[in-house]
């Protein structure tokens, strides 16, 4: 999900993804795709051409170190500078309805990693050469310029903020937790329940949809040794009375949320719960992360 482990690599100029055919620039081939036809388990839920009018969707590829990647690049070019939309995880499906609903509405360009590589429909990248399967959201590391360069080339290029879109399972580690230990115990950090020295939360006070759920809630990252009022639009979005973490930033942990803290990108990052894949399910955990998104882009860009 997040970020903690220090980058220095800059964060190259824009790079490439020309739509008009494939182009060979930094070991990075990109290729333009019919989305009707991409064997993905994304794609296959969206096999309406009305609900790609409009856009056009671009496969990236290319290795690095031991991996190899494959992105999809989905741009609204009709209003190119909208946010930068970043679904990371393969698993997280609701992830990717809302990133498809926000590039219709408010513009931009998504990046989704494909995990299908391997086998599609995976957190974690298994087209490796050798050792474990690659978290997607861990890669952001000295060492890895082409991951980076590849996937924020768009942000480069005026496409902002990034709001990256995650979802998670139900409640937190109460083990790992300073507050609240009395909970039911769940898994991770991802609550606003949750507390310890880098995850710091603020919790909604009226409790209203889509925050009347402990695991929505959006993630704004400061840095260690500032004010957490220096995060990016979190004043804005306690205002607005978001269940919102404020996580602390000493040392990166790879993930995007650091990566930008480090370069000075505007970032925030919105979470619910994996419902599984049952229609309505999935648009419950759509809804709740666009709802937030609709209300966070009225509030943050006017900053």
């Amino acid at each position: 999900m997040r970020a903690r482990a220090l980058v220095t690599t800059a964060l190259a100029p824009a790079l490439w993804l020309a739509l008009g055919g494939i182009r060979q620039e930094e070991g990075i081939r990109s290729t333009p795709i019919d989305p009707l036809t991409i064997a993905d388990d994304d794609f296959a839920r969206h096999r309406d051409p009305a609900e790609w009018r409009g856009l056009a969707v671009t496969q990236i590829e290319f290795r690095e170190e031991r991996g190899a990647w494959r992105l999809f690049r989905i741009a609204n070019p009709k209003k190119p500078r909208g946010p930068f939309w970043f679904v990371p995880h393969d698993n997280e499906n609701a992830g990717f309805e809302a990133a498809l609903a926000g590039v219709r509405k408010h513009g931009g360009v998504v990046i989704a990693v494909d995990s299908g590589i391997a086998e599609d429909g995976k957190r974690r990248n298994a087209a490796v050469d050798r050792g474990r399967p690659i978290d997607p959201n861990r890669n952001f590391r000295d060492g890895y310029p082409r991951y980076a360069n590849a996937i924020l080339a768009d942000y480069a290029r005026g496409a902002r903020p990034i709001i990256a879109l995650h979802t998670n399972s139900p409640g937190f580690d109460t083990g790992a937790s300073r507050c609240n230990q009395s909970d039911r115990p769940g898994r991770g950090e991802v609550s606003i329940r949750f507390c310890d020295d880098v995850m710091q939360p603020h919790p909604s006070q009226g409790r209203a949809w889509p925050f009347d759920d402990d695991d929505t809630l959006a993630y704004v990252a400061w840095r260690s040794g500032t004010s957490p009022s220096t995060a990016w639009c979190g004043r804005a979005l306690v205002n607005a009375d978001f269940n919102l973490v404020f996580e602390r930033v000493a040392v990166s942990d790879g993930s995007l949320s650091n990566y930008a803290l480090l370069r000075g990108l505007d970032y925030v990052n919105f979470e619910t719960q994996e419902r599984g894949l049952e229609p309505a399910a999935l648009a419950e955990s759509r809804n709740r992360l666009t709802a937030m998104i609709d209300r966070a882009l009225t509030l943050c860009m006017r900053r």
